[in-house]
């Protein structure tokens, strides 16, 4: 057993070795024995194109605290690895590449082009598992799954068959959300809404018997090449006798209906609205209800088609231009109105996305979003927190009919195959040999792959064996807890929710733990463009995992976004360091009869003391943890270690241990005793360190993570020991302040005239008032006097210590005098530039606030300096 820590805390030098000797052992599988009870994380899968950022540190910091907490509290726990193959995103990556190199997808064909792919995963789809690693992460490497794998894609196929066959999978023409830039339809929680600056067209239509026209607005008038009809209400007064009537399509000169739609606001705008089936949802569904054609008028790249006449071949943008100014020239354009509204765009490139009515595949969602409702209503599965629970039902009480069809490569390739012979489809897991229908052999498989989040939304039974029965299902799921950000809850939560009810009759998890997002110090969100993001693995290399890991932990509430500081980084870095030098001291001082964790038969009221604080965070942490207030209780436990083990414990017990003898040895267990339950309680939070201490402490493991949680025992609840010693530590402060106040050195002693009733308590004190407190003697009763004596009243004790050994007058005026001119400079320079109207008018206003702050301080700092001479020359 190690019996020293090298001098000074230096993280890079275990942290790899830790993680080494954890995985040599094999902590991180699950507890071979079928009667413990099970905890069960499987990990947001990061795609295989990420690196390490700030969000997946953060998210895996909290999935290892939970994780960690529970090993060590007894539980068979497994955190399932893996990545996402992210079909959009890494096939964006491989095109790039093959652009440097003068190639297209077209060029390679799609088995040259997988075979580039997989080969691009092997080489770099493993780098943010290491990445993971560093963080300190406890997954079972050795279940390390990929969505694409053998057995994901297994599930992948079962469930689209299931689904196709049950009639809840189809193949039809809706609209759907297409990425121009990708090249792909992408689902409606894949669409983010930014406000853009644009305008409102008004354009007059005119009736086709030229008794008048109809005007409308658009915010897109490039896409009146494909109007088929113009709506109204049918209850608007206004074109009640134009119902049935038509109108000719500017520019176009094509006759179109004027159709009346409940869909219509009556109030928005001229209450007439043009219908463009193809190119917006909303006019979609009205032209299904009127049975009206379908026109479209831009290519998958977002430029004019065929139907778009002579703008054809233009980009969707540079149409617009031209025909707003052909519609000017014509004299169908009214005016012209700024307006800023939402518009839709692609998460993964930021392009703007086209409405378009295409042939896709997709799953219908009504029936299998009611389960999901219903699971969260009946608290089958709880969100943390439960304000949550409004997103989930906001998408899923609106949802559409999912488009799962995406035209890439990349991906589970859908199991359907059309027969060339009699045109049906076939669906099936295994590549038929044979047409279900006609039996003929002519076949061709769907060219189509599916949406990434379809085997994601399977990933918490996929990757424990589904569909096969296997062993790891049957123990392991449903999962225990899923910690995730609240950004992907309509993408991915929600599909996981319907997905396990629907093909294995539970929920997937019991609890949904929502974490917020890492801003910057300024409270903006990290990105490329802002050139704010912080590398994760910079920051550990600069200050050790467990620095940042602590930093993530303790600024964190669940559900809220969160402000990363270098600042905060440092102060965790600080506490570590002072756990280092702590322990230090304690091997230091260490005889060789202290070899175990166990508290001595006797205890000193101080030790009473510790030890009841010791107890009631062991009770608080595991409540919190519990209860998910992983922030609170990273901020229990370090208070407990740095204030009260640190600051105070080891002082107390200092003198004690110079002295030598039996009181020296039992010092020295509960020293052990307490540093080894602090640790139990921050090694969740902080692995290495805590694990690297534990080493070179006496230990009852051979390592931390496996060795038992600490319990709260009544009977190490010392109440009235702990407040009989709560008034010698106010006291002791108190004094301590008020030296401070009077700019005593801590070498000058002087006597303490303690009054109190509290004598045999205080009695106890005396050694710490002469170690912590400067007091040469201490003489306690209740009628003790002291003239020109410092006054300090607690709620135990009024305590006079006289001045007169302690300050020489004189010199303390003259040193306040000066210090006082000082001052007075400092007021008169700011307060003069701050009167100074140009300088404030001109200067930035944040550079003004600092200077009033500065001003504020000093104006205080010289109040402060006259009560000090005012008090000193009445003395």
């Amino acid at each position: 057993m190690k019996k020293e820590l090298q001098k000074v805390y230096s993280p890079k030098d275990f942290e790899d070795r830790i993680y080494k000797f954890w995985c040599d052992k094999n902590y991180f599988a699950p507890d071979s024995d079928s009667k413990k009870e099970t905890y069960t994380i499987v990990i947001p899968p990061p795609n295989i194109t990420g690196q390490l950022h700030m969000g997946h540190a953060l998210d895996n910091t909290l999935q290892d605290i939970l994780i960690r907490y529970k090993r060590m509290q007894g539980f068979a726990t497994l955190w399932v690895p893996g990545t996402d193959h992210a079909s959009i995103a890494t096939e964006a990556k491989i095109v790039e590449a093959m652009k440097a190199e003068g190639l297209t997808k077209d060029d390679l064909g799609r088995d040259g082009f997988l075979e580039r792919a997989w080969a691009w995963k092997e080489q770099y789809g493993g780098r943010i598992i290491e990445q993971l690693k560093k963080l300190g992460s406890s997954c079972d490497w050795s279940r390390k799954r990929f969505t694409l794998d053998e057995g994901c894609s297994k599930a992948v196929k079962e469930v689209f068959v299931k689904l196709y066959e049950k009639g809840l999978i189809y193949r039809g023409e809706r609209i759907v959300n297409w990425c121009p830039h990708c090249m792909t339809s992408i689902s409606d929680a894949e669409v983010e809404y930014e406000e853009q600056s644009g305008h409102f067209w008004h354009i007059r239509y005119p009736l086709s018997d030229k008794s008048g026209y109809l005007e409308l607005a658009t915010t897109r008038p490039e896409t009146l090449l494909g109007d088929t009809a113009v709506a109204v209400n049918p209850n608007d007064e206004r074109y009640k006798t134009l119902v049935g009537k038509t109108l000719i399509l500017p520019l176009v000169n094509r006759e179109i209906p004027i159709v009346a739609d409940d869909y219509v606001d009556i109030d928005f705008g001229t209450g007439a609205v043009k219908i463009t089936p193809a190119h917006d949802p909303n006019d979609f569904e009205v032209g299904l209800r009127h049975n009206l054609p379908i026109i479209n008028v831009l290519t998958d790249d977002a430029k004019m088609n065929e139907n778009a006449g002579k703008y054809e071949g233009m980009d969707r943008y540079e149409a617009r231009k031209s025909v707003v100014e052909d519609l000017k020239k014509e004299g169908f354009l009214v005016k012209v109105e700024d307006h800023t509204h939402n518009v839709g765009t692609c998460y993964r490139c930021k392009t703007t996305i086209e409405p378009k009515v295409s042939k896709q595949w997709f799953v219908k969602m009504e029936p299998l979003a009611k389960p999901a409702i219903e699971a969260v209503k009946k608290e089958e599965t709880v969100f943390e927190p439960k304000r949550f629970e409004k997103v989930y039902f906001h998408w899923l009480e609106n949802i559409r009919d999912w488009c799962i069809s995406r035209q890439l490569w990349w991906g589970h390739r859908i199991p359907a195959y059309y027969c060339a012979d009699c045109g049906e489809i076939t669906v099936a897991k295994d590549t038929p040999s044979a047409c279900c229908h006609c039996h003929g052999t002519n076949l061709k498989q769907d060219e189509d792959t599916l949406d990434t989040w379809f085997s994601s939304a399977l990933w918490p039974f996929s990757t424990l064996g589904w569909p096969d029965d296997t062993e790891d299902l049957k123990r392991f799921y449903p999962t225990s807890t899923l910690v995730t950000g609240y950004d992907i809850i309509p993408f991915w939560v929600m599909r996981m929710m319907f997905s396990a009810l629907e093909q294995t009759g539970e929920v997937p998890f019991n609890t949904v733990l929502i974490h917020g997002l890492v801003r910057d110090e300024q409270g903006r969100k990290m990105s490329k463009s802002l050139g704010n993001g912080i590398d994760p693995l910079e920051v550990i290399d600069n200050f050790g995992a467990d620095a940042l890991r602590f930093m993530l932990a303790n600024g964190n509430s669940a559900g809220n976004d969160l402000r990363y500081s270098d600042e905060k980084v440092t102060a965790a870095r600080n506490f570590a360091n002072k756990l280092w030098n702590a322990t230090r001291f304690i091997l230091m001082n260490l005889s060789d009869e202290v070899t175990s964790i166990e508290l001595p038969d006797k205890l000193n009221i101080e030790d009473k003391w510790v030890i009841t604080k010791l107890n009631r965070l062991v009770k608080e942490v595991t409540e919190h943890l519990d209860n998910f207030d992983l922030g609170i209780a990273s901020a229990k436990i370090y208070d407990f270690i740095w204030n009260y083990m640190c600051d105070w414990y080891i002082e107390l017990t200092k003198s004690r241990i110079s002295e030598g003898g039996e009181s020296a040895v039992r010092a020295q267990k509960v020293l052990v005793y307490v540093m080894a339950n602090a640790l139990k309680l921050l090694h969740p939070f902080m692995p290495f360190i805590t694990e690297e201490i534990w080493q070179a402490l006496p230990n009852d493991c051979e390592s931390i993570m496996i060795s038992k949680w600490p319990e709260y025992k009544p009977e190490l609840s010392f109440d009235k020991e702990e407040k009989d010693f709560e008034l010698i530590v106010e006291a002791i402060k108190g004094i301590r302040n008020a030296r401070a106040e009077k700019n005593i050195p801590p070498s000058k002693k002087g006597v303490a005239y303690i009054i109190t009733e509290f004598n045999e308590v205080f009695k106890q004190g005396i050694p710490f008032f002469e170690k912590l407190a400067s007091c040469s003697s201490v003489e306690i009763g209740t009628e003790l006097q002291a003239d020109n004596a410092l006054q300090v009243v607690t709620s135990g004790a009024k305590i006079l210590i006289p001045m007169g050994d302690l300050i020489d007058k004189d010199k303390e005026l003259s040193r306040l005098n000066k210090e006082k001119a000082t001052c007075e400079k400092d007021v008169a320079m700011l307060s003069g530039k701050l009167s100074n109207q140009n300088f404030v008018s001109k200067a930035p206003e944040d550079i003004v606030e600092k200077e009033r702050e500065k001003l504020a301080k000093a104006e205080e700092k010289l109040s402060k300096i006259n009560e000090a001479i005012a008090k000193l020359q009445n003395a």
